[in-house]
């Protein structure tokens, strides 16, 4: 099927000649340039950040309980989203599944010596029928009867949130980083696409010129249960 947003005027920005236009550009492409380098702070930073000791926690896999240090696959870092989970709803949270959706191929993780999992509180065999459903690459957790959901940010009907794990040579594992909310973007290709449109997200809290369209009549659209089809079997 074809979900399209509601149909209203399209608003033009100003019309000028392509010297302004060229030059309004180069503007805008020195803050995104300095945008750029603070970025690369901010990473460098992050690389230099302490890390904690995690306690042994026992997840339960697609072949039964298995130690957090054994998620890691026998690779050095780890990426681990917490998914969003409601008891008996038939589609869990869109932003999640829009978020997982986007890796379908994950084998560039490898010569990183990184793996990339999907932990959730959801029962184990719930679990991997909704990765089915939803056509999930990355592997799939349940931290349903583990306190390590809870301890990383993600707790039952609590949030969605990004930790980063290290495992040491003797199996110790390590939380090196952690965010969740807004923070998760920048691990995703799907807004940093949308935000270079001339409309934007189109959300009420968007700066945006006058007129232009914003509020639920537009970004609504994505919350409906039709745009559930496009992430499922539909």
């Amino acid at each position: 099927m074809t979900t399209t947003p509601p149909t209203r005027p399209a608003p033009l920005p100003p019309v000028v000649d392509e010297a302004t236009w060229r030059q309004a550009l180069d503007d805008l492409r020195a803050r995104e340039k300095a945008a750029t380098r603070e970025l690369d702070a901010i990473a460098a930073q992050r690389r230099r950040l302490p890390a904690v000791a995690m306690p042994d926690y026992t997840l339960e896999g697609p072949d039964g309980p298995v130690r957090l240090a054994e998620v890691f696959a026998g690779r050095r870092q780890l990426v681990v989203y917490n998914h969003m989970w409601f008891p008996a709803e038939t589609w869990q949270c869109g932003g999640c599944t829009s978020f997982t959706a986007q890796f379908a191929r994950l084998d560039f993780l490898e010569p990183y010596d990184a793996r990339f999992v999907v932990v959730t509180q959801g029962p184990i065999d719930e679990a991997l029928a909704y990765k089915r459903r939803v056509g999930n690459q990355m592997d799939w957790y349940s931290t349903a009867d583990s306190p390590f959901g809870t301890d990383v940010g993600a707790p039952p009907g609590g949030g969605f949130a990004v930790n980063v794990f290290l495992r040491g040579d003797d199996d110790a594992v390590y939380r090196t980083w952690h965010t969740d909310g807004r923070g998760t973007e920048q691990l995703s290709h799907t807004f940093p696409l949308v935000d270079v449109l001339p409309y934007g997200r189109q959300e009420e809290w968007q700066d945006a010129p006058d007129g232009w369209p914003q509020g639920p009549a537009y970004a609504g659209w994505l919350d409906s249960p039709d745009i559930a089809e496009l992430y499922g079997e539909g």
